[in-house]
């Protein structure tokens, strides 16, 4: 069973990649099951929400088109901020989706790549600070699948990895909270295209997340061009077994369905 569980077309405004055209490379590719999960982020450069109304109609003409080839399934990438949760639940209850990505791109609506964020912090606060705020969210917000890349800050830390003692205190908070929930976190295949030495979440989360109780975990290749299409998600696989685990998971309706890895 292959799945690419993390995908932006050009109703992400940061992706010109056409639906049909992710759908005709990840059959060529021989997935078995693909996840549009398009970007919503409020009251950052002007609300980067997808429009809803184009997404779904496109979504629904693919998915009956290309139904005896692969199974697509309708997802959704929420950028929540605390002071943003009423707009996302909004949208949540509106829409009927299989699959919500719960992400963190901004604090205070500062960005993280604009290093917006991180300008007057020390190390230390800007990586605290991040971890504060994805666990204020889920401790207010539990209508999601996955925590998307939950060490993203590393991708744009320009003074290097923080050392995970430093933030595991937090992050047990988040991954217990995430288990007792009946959540779970997924494996973000972008970190290779980034240079980065470690997996995205790191190893040392993702066993965290294993001695913790954790089990639910979808990969996800955060496809925004061709290229990155299905990228790593074989070798992915592997690196969870090493790590121990036995299983992963797709989603219908919201609901964990788990394959073996």
């Amino acid at each position: 069973m292959l799945a690419d569980y993390h995908m932006h077309t050009n109703f992400s405004n940061d992706s010109t990649y056409e639906m049909e055209d992710v759908i005709k490379k990840a059959i060529s590719l021989e997935i078995d099951e693909i996840c549009f999960t398009e970007h919503v982020d409020y009251e950052v450069k002007g609300d980067l929400n997808c429009d809803y109304t184009a997404y779904i109609k496109e979504f629904q003409r693919c998915k009956e088109k290309y139904k005896n080839q692969i199974t697509i399934k309708l997802g959704i990438e929420f950028g929540m901020q605390v002071h943003t949760i009423n707009q996302f639940q909004k949208d949540f209850d509106r829409y009927d989706f299989d699959f919500v990505i719960l992400s963190c791109h901004q604090v205070n609506n500062q960005e993280f790549w604009s290093q917006n964020f991180q300008k007057g912090k020390t190390q230390q606060e800007y990586n605290r600070k991040y971890y504060e705020e994805i666990l204020k969210v889920i401790r207010e917000y539990d209508d999601y699948s996955v925590l998307g890349h939950l060490d993203m800050i590393t991708r744009y830390d320009k003074l290097g990895k923080y050392p995970f003692a430093e933030i595991k205190d937090i992050v047990t908070e988040i991954l217990t909270q995430v288990i007792k929930q009946g959540k779970g976190i997924e494996v973000n295949t972008s970190s290779f295209r980034y240079g980065l030495e470690d997996l995205t979440p790191s190893k040392e989360i993702l066993k965290l997340y294993r001695e913790l109780g954790g089990e639910i975990i979808t990969i996800g290749s955060d496809t925004h061009q061709e290229e990155d299409v299905g990228h790593k998600i074989v070798y992915v696989k592997e690196e969870l077994k090493r790590l121990g685990y036995k299983e992963f998971c797709t989603f219908e309706k919201m609901k964990p369905i788990f394959h073996k890895l």
